[in-house]
């Protein structure tokens, strides 16, 4: 196998376990009174990453990667897990927030109000061109920004809603935690 299978095989196995952890973190965050918000575009931010997937794995997976790109890669797999760490329990692909919960201010999120989707735009441009497929880069970057507008849009007002919100109490806790 070529180094593009390699990288896609790689993407392909972090995004499942990815997926894993995410719908752990969904039921727990459910159980607390969590309450979802954007559900009528989180299928398009799916079928987004499946198409980028697909046509990576097409176009790409008998290429060998350029080292400087799977090098800038490679660190964005460390700001990706310290964007998770941060967030902990909180962390889920949905937008899911807990009414009473504020907006986190540790790690990247001190500084950045969106780290993960800074790291995802990078990531959409940069393994595609590392693997010599500008037109994959281009079409895929241009759709992520389109997506990204609405889902920030939603993200932020779900996150100001939160925060208006009385937390839960034993009252309407949900028992299954």
């Amino acid at each position: 196998m070529g180094e593009g299978a390699w990288l896609v095989l790689f993407l392909v196995t972090q995004r499942l376990a990815e997926l894993a952890f995410a719908t752990h973190n969904t039921l727990r965050l459910i159980g607390r009174g969590g309450a979802e918000f954007g559900q009528s575009h989180y299928y398009l931010i799916v079928a987004l990453h499946a198409f980028w997937l697909l046509a990576l794995w097409i176009m790409g997976h008998d290429r060998a990667a350029d080292p400087y790109l799977l090098g800038v890669f490679v660190l964005l797999q460390v700001a990706r897990l310290w964007v998770i760490a941060s967030l902990g329990a909180r962390w889920t692909t949905r937008v899911i927030v807990v009414p009473g919960e504020k907006p986190l201010a540790r790690g990247p999120y001190r500084w950045i109000r969106h780290p993960n989707y800074l790291i995802v735009v990078v990531e959409i441009a940069v393994v595609p061109l590392a693997l010599g497929l500008w037109g994959i880069a281009i079409v895929f970057s241009l759709a992520n920004a389109a997506l990204l507008y609405i889902r920030i849009r939603v993200e932020n007002e779900a996150l100001a809603w939160a925060a208006r919100q009385p937390g839960p109490t034993l009252a309407n806790a949900n028992p299954r935690r």
